[in-house]
């Protein structure tokens, strides 16, 4: 029912949505497909679906380009007691 509404709204599908992967819906998936210069054989092919806004949705996924991090703190921000800690426990005071 999906594909078909959203054949709909691009102008490949006529009538109302039925759900069913009829003569009809097959056709227009068919001419949509081929009308983007895909393979029509095998349907629905994902870039079709995709290209219909049926595909996953990844608009809240990380994009490494634009991301915004927070740098790390610079080196010598350890505090005074942890870095006792570790030469306590190195042995490097004995």
């Amino acid at each position: 029912m999906q594909i078909q509404e959203a054949l709909i709204r691009v102008h490949y599908f006529s009538g109302d949505p039925t759900g069913k992967w009829d003569a009809d819906t097959i056709a227009a998936m068919q001419k949509f497909q081929a009308d983007q210069g895909w393979q029509t054989k095998l349907m629905p092919d994902s870039r079709a679906l995709e290209k219909l806004g049926l595909g996953p949705d990844y608009s809240t996924a990380i994009n490494a380009k634009t991301a915004q991090f927070t740098p790390p703190p610079p080196g010598n921000t350890t505090p005074a007691t942890q870095e006792a800690g570790f030469e306590a426990a190195s042995g490097v005071n004995e």
